[in-house]
């Protein structure tokens, strides 16, 4: 499967790259449509392995059909870039924006997201021709939008691209999770692959040294606005995990009772225990007397050198505890990724942090609709650091803030440990 570069274009100059020459403006434009073009087949290679019926359930409230996102990532084109911007540009149909609005409440009114599975009409193909009708428009508005609207323009396709790889991780993540409801263990991709851990000894810890460290966005290239603004954050003097926690330690923990002792719980993560009856990772199941996951493969063996997937921030921190660890907040993660001692720190698995999902000091939400993309959501939420094998090239920065509820076991999410010296 393809992975997809969202990137900022720049030249360097003919004297050795000294100097960056700023691009002209149809370099730019070129650039953009480009890498608009790219970002699009790929949502498109993604879905493609999907049938009809694929493309249209929905297990639960928290995940989407596929249809629905490539119709999301398509609206969110068409209500931010192409109707302020292009006042040459035809709404598609007047019924979508209703219908494929997610949560944006300045935007209007929209469908309750429990129900987007009911959603048959319009179809798939109705969703195609959706989208080739808005990639037309943008693609006209990238080679004549006139030069003193163009930083504005570009800045708003560039957030759409990036908000669209946000998505294409989300397609994966939601079929998976309604494949696993299925009995008979359907295959999204024979050819995928779970994701490896970096070779070398387990159990090594490295120092991450105490000061007062820069935390968040320096400027440089894209970034959403919970990475801003950047500040100073102190971190005490702390050890960090090389690696992952493995599926080899995480069946120690089952084994030593760890989803049968109320000690090791947050209250909340224990109350889930109880009432869902949790006993393993999110798509570990018994399979003829042993340990199998559900992947995008389909049911595969756990592979015990591989690390732990599927796992929510209460079973992380029990995790932790049961370990005698805890687990990083987000400012130490970022300083010790930025310090390059962690291993697989991108492109296996999210990992959990014991950071609240709050605004940096600062911090300040955009005005209008794109103002609701992050700040709203700073609540009850916890922070995960890295991105995972689903995540698209280009989407994985050390300044990353993914957040996700305390239950949440259907995203690539793992654990790393801690410890105080």
């Amino acid at each position: 499967m393809a992975r997809t570069a969202v990137t900022p274009l720049s030249r360097d100059s003919a004297n050795g790259g000294a100097d960056v020459v700023k691009p002209t403006l149809d370099e730019t434009r070129a650039h953009w449509c480009e890498a608009f073009r790219r970002v699009r087949a790929e949502t498109e290679a993604r879905a493609a392995r999907l049938s009809a019926e694929d493309q249209l359930v929905q297990s639960m409230a928290d995940a989407s059909p596929t249809k629905w996102h490539r119709a999301h990532v398509t609206w969110f084109f068409e209500t931010f870039l192409l109707k302020p911007h292009d006042a040459s540009y035809k709404e598609f149909d007047a019924r979508f924006p209703f219908l494929f609005n997610s949560y944006y409440i300045a935007a209007g009114p929209r469908h309750a997201r429990p129900q987007r599975g009911l959603i048959t009409r319009p179809s798939g193909a109705d969703v195609g021709g959706y989208r080739a009708h808005v990639d037309g428009a943008v693609e006209r508005l990238i080679h004549t939008v006139p030069a003193a609207e163009a930083a504005r323009i570009f800045e708003i396709l560039q957030i759409g691209l990036h908000h669209e790889q946000q998505h294409q991780e989300l397609m994966l993540t939601d079929i998976l999770h309604a494949f696993a409801q299925n009995p008979t263990h359907p295959v999204y991709d024979a050819g995928w692959r779970p994701p490896r851990a970096a070779a070398g000894p387990r159990g090594i810890f490295v120092d991450v040294p105490a000061g007062i460290r820069a935390i968040g966005h320096d400027g440089e290239g894209f970034c959403f606005d919970n990475e801003t603004p950047r500040h100073d954050a102190l971190i005490a003097e702390m050890r960090i995990a090389r690696h992952l926690v493995t599926n080899a330690e995480w069946l120690e923990f089952i084994e030593a009772g760890g989803y049968r002792t109320p000690s090791l719980w947050l209250s909340d993560g224990w109350a889930l225990v109880e009432a869902e009856g949790w006993q393993a990772p999110g798509y570990w199941r018994q399979h003829d007397g042993a340990w199998h996951t559900m992947t995008l493969a389909g049911l595969a063996p756990v592979d015990l050198a591989a690390p732990v997937l599927h796992v929510s921030y209460y079973e992380a921190d029990a995790f932790a505890r049961f370990a005698g660890k805890h687990l990083p907040s987000e400012f130490e993660w970022e300083a010790a990724a930025r310090e390059n001692v962690i291993a697989d720190a991108f492109g296996i698995a999210w990992q959990w942090t014991r950071s609240a999902y709050l605004p940096y000091p600062g911090y300040r939400a955009a005005e209008g609709a794109l103002g609701e993309y992050n700040g709203k959501f700073m609540v009850n939420q916890m922070v995960l650091r890295g991105s995972s094998r689903a995540t698209p090239a280009g989407h994985e920065r050390v300044t990353y803030r993914n957040f996700f509820y305390p239950p949440a076991r259907w995203q690539f999410s793992s654990v790393r440990l801690a410890e105080f010296t």
